[in-house]
């Protein structure tokens, strides 16, 4: 297994960091860029600013290139287009949501996903002000589905009907507080 460096993003990898969450959007989640759901993903300084929010970046240790993002940042689910009940349960502010938590192919199957996750875990733990960390995640995509039960529990399907087609399922993951 290779030694990945895993940090925050700087500004200079912002770019970089684009690359790889725009040719997941367009390979792995087949929706391409939508403006209305992946306006982070245009502009991810928004990760840098708040100190609430962050930007994860894991850089291949042969040339630094970087091939995997996690992002975290202080808005819960909002409604619509989610359900009313997941806005209420998880409110801004008081929710860190993960998100972008992309790998390039051929980086995957070596624990980056895992170690990134936790890294983000560990940044909601240190802020003090969350009382959940929430995401949500294609089922479609190979993969998804099994590695986000692997760290926390389902609190919602929205699979017509659950457990098959496609959707989107909620999940909450543990603080370790």
């Amino acid at each position: 297994m290779r030694d990945y460096c895993i940090r925050a993003a700087r500004a200079d990898d912002l770019g970089s960091a684009r690359a790889v969450m725009l040719d997941t959007l367009y390979r792995d989640l087949g929706t391409g860029y939508v403006p209305h759901w992946h306006g982070d993903i245009v502009d991810p300084a928004a990760y840098l600013e708040p100190a609430r929010h962050t930007l994860l970046v894991a850089l291949d240790p042969r040339d630094t290139a970087v091939v995997a993002t996690a992002a975290l940042d202080s808005r819960g689910p909002a409604h619509p287009p989610n359900p009313a009940a997941l806005a209420e349960r998880y409110p801004s502010g008081e929710t860190a949501q993960l998100r972008r938590v992309y790998v390039r192919p051929e980086h995957r199957r070596r624990g980056l996903a895992r170690r990134l996750v936790g890294e983000l875990l560990a940044f909601a733990a240190a802020d003090g002000g969350y009382r959940a960390v929430y995401l949500h995640t294609d089922p479609a995509v190979p993969g998804a589905e099994a590695f986000w039960r692997s760290l926390g529990k389902v609190v919602h399907d929205e699979r017509e009907p659950p457990g098959g087609g496609s959707g989107v399922v909620h999940f909450e993951i543990p603080t370790g507080r």
